[in-house]
């Protein structure tokens, strides 16, 4: 990728990824390519042709699970099997909600909902206790919506009208092409898309939820059970982990105080057309070509996206949900290999040493907090490239050749839930893998303390042996500092070394952190970008640890010796090269914590005097900032 010299100055993002920007061409079944889904476009390429030699026999394997997950795929791809079997059973399962005539019958259903991960009206999940970190406990929270966040239910929202009326026609096609009459299809989805508002009108934006923090809010189940008349949450409770807890912790207080309002004796009917509508919505890429294409409009709508994928590729993803860590774990092994995994391993301990004497530096924090803040970042756990083994209940993960998909994909989402839900009250573990290592992704879990790096994020341009080390700083360094960075991000710095949520900071350190944050939500907060602006409240976690992370990569570099930085920052643009539909963008300006590619790449650098020493920038370029504007945190 060719770069021009002569832009730099003006935009950087532009000077590396310009010409790559004009010549590419978004795949017709995503919403974007470049950068991040470049390399996920590559990993999807090699496990595809790797699984389709398996299946036709060019390849062998020994591993059980693999082979489990060979012989779903092979069902999967029977497309007549499917609807001869699939489309009875599902009118079946259906039927088994409409049959219920009261609300402890509905109650009972949603068990069985949650227990194979279909749509409920109360989510619960089993996660470590924010204030007791070494053991997990019980969380209660709001029903999934179909919109992607509340503000798209505003009345004056075009957009949120427009994707209500294709999920309505979608929902009516998928009930009437399941045998349903119209009418009744058409009521149904009138009464789903009315209780979804209900449930919208109280509940958190995304803004709101992006301080992760204010989700722990201790109930005893007495309170939990007078959130509603008609519902026993109580006895939803018991079902489920079999016992009724000593406490739950409630994510969003606020709309469970509010259920009597939205579940009252004469509108089960409602509460039944949302479960039905959803539910079909959730099935519909089980029940065969017909009904995946049709139940893909509204997500093609949301995005942009002008086609489905492919069914072989669409199949593969449907059952590699099912066994994830089994394709992360052999394309871990194959594609990144110990020695690679190694030699990251020996960079994320250097970038923690490096983060160490930045903070034994610090000059606008007392002695007290920086001991507390390394005493965090010795702490750390990590976790390269690929698990050296799978989940335990994994061997549990049977498929069974005489039933159909529809029936496999239940059993097998039941063990999933069955191992998720037997964990309450158990020991935390700390080395739990919460991504495949095939997802071109990394991750800062607070509560676990721990920052993981997949096997498909470690590949160029993030991280090469055959590139600079310069480039690998601007690449994987920064990412690698960037998940470090989250510990102390706006949320990350309410929590402590042991993931327990606790104010560990002297008062005075921690106003003055605050009013950094605010800095860095004021420095982004209305960027224009593509259709719409920047939130810098919802995006500002991710920017300081974007902040946080470039500082800290380029500290590592300088402290190898490295004086010429220009490969750095024109490599930190690169990783950020991306091209996207503009519904896709707007989508993302509204409901994501990140901040779109483009302006990480561009804004983040102004902040560093060494990139305006580097470009010798000055009044007047387009990636000049003043210095008393450059936002530092750390």
């Amino acid at each position: 990728m060719a770069i021009n010299h002569s832009l730099l100055k003006d935009d950087l993002y532009q000077a590396v990824n310009g010409e790559w920007l004009e010549e590419a061409v978004i795949p017709s079944d995503k919403p974007a390519t470049g950068g991040f889904m470049s390399l996920a476009e590559k990993v999807e390429e090699v496990c595809l042709k790797d699984i389709n030699a398996l299946v036709e026999g060019k390849l062998t394997t020994t591993d059980p699970l693999m082979l489990e997950f060979i012989k779903l795929y092979k069902k999967a791809l029977d497309f007549e099997y499917q609807e001869k079997d699939n489309l009875a059973e599902a009118k079946d399962f259906l039927n088994s909600i409409l049959s219920q005539a009261d609300y402890q019958a509905i109650t009972a259903k949603m068990v069985e909902l949650l227990n194979y991960k279909l749509p409920s009206l109360i989510n619960l999940s089993v996660e470590p206790d924010m204030k007791n970190a070494e053991q997990n406990c019980l969380y209660m929270d709001v029903p999934r919506l179909i919109l992607p966040d509340t503000p798209y239910y505003d009345e004056e929202n075009e957009k949120g009208q427009f994707l209500l009326n294709i999920y309505q026609k979608q929902s009516e096609e998928l009930l009437i092409s399941l045998g349903y009459n119209k009418d009744q299809s058409q009521q149904w989805v009138k009464n789903c898309i009315e209780f979804d508002r209900k449930l919208a009108s109280y509940q958190k934006t995304q803004e709101e939820l992006a301080d992760y923090t204010q989700n722990y809010n201790v109930r005893s189940i007495a309170e939990v059970k007078d959130y509603c008349q008609e519902i026993a949450i109580d006895s939803f409770i018991k079902q489920i982990i079999k016992e009724v807890p000593e406490k739950i912790i409630v994510t969003q207080p606020s709309f469970f105080e509010h259920l009597d309002e939205i579940v009252q004796s004469d509108n089960i009917e409602l509460l039944k057309s949302w479960i039905i509508v959803s539910t079909i919505n959730d099935l519909s890429g089980v029940l065969g070509e017909d009904f995946r294409l049709k139940g893909s409009e509204f997500s093609l709508a949301l995005s942009g996206t002008p086609e489905p994928m492919k069914a072989k590729k669409f199949y593969f993803y449907l059952v590699r949900d099912l066994f994830d860590q089994v394709i992360g774990t052999y394309y871990g092994k194959k594609y990144l290999g110990f020695e690679a995994r190694r030699d990251i391993e020996s960079m994320v301990k250097a970038m923690i040493e490096v983060y160490k004497k930045r903070l034994e530096k610090n000059q606008w924090l007392s002695d007290e907090t920086i001991q507390l803040a390394i005493r965090k970042l010795e702490k750390f756990n990590y976790l390269i490239g690929f698990p050296n083994d799978y989940p335990e209940y994994y061997k549990d993960l049977k498929v069974n050749a005489e039933s159909s998909l529809f029936k496999n994909c239940l059993s097998l989402k039941r063990i999933h839930q069955r191992d998720h839900f037997s964990q309450y009250k158990q020991a935390v573990d700390r080395d739990k893998w919460l991504m495949p290592a095939d997802r071109v992704n990394a991750y800062y879990n607070p509560t676990l303390n721990n920052i993981c790096f997949p096997a498909a994020i470690l590949q160029a341009p993030f991280y090469s042996l055959d590139q600079s080390r310069a480039a690998n700083y601007g690449g994987i360094g920064a990412v690698i500092a960037h998940e470090i960075s989250h510990a102390f991000d706006n949320n990350g710095a309410k929590i402590d070394e042991n993931g327990n949520l606790n104010n560990w900071w002297a008062e005075q350190d921690f106003e003055a952190f605050n009013q950094k944050a605010q800095a860095m939500v004021d420095q982004w907060d209305g960027v224009p970008f593509g259709q719409g602006k920047v939130n810098g409240k919802l995006t500002v976690s991710e920017n300081i640890a974007d902040g946080g992370g470039l500082t800290a990569a380029l500290n590592a570099l300088k402290n190898e010796g490295e004086t010429d930085y220009k490969e750095f920052f024109i490599n930190w643009a690169r990783i950020w090269c991306q091209k996207a539909r503009p519904e896709y963008e707007l989508m993302l300006l509204q409901v994501d914590v990140h901040a779109p590619a483009e302006l990480r790449a561009n804004v983040q650098v102004k902040n560093l005097d060494e990139f305006h020493e580097t470009f010798e920038t000055s009044e007047g370029d387009g990636m000049w900032l003043a210095p008393e504007e450059r936002v530092r945190i750390w």
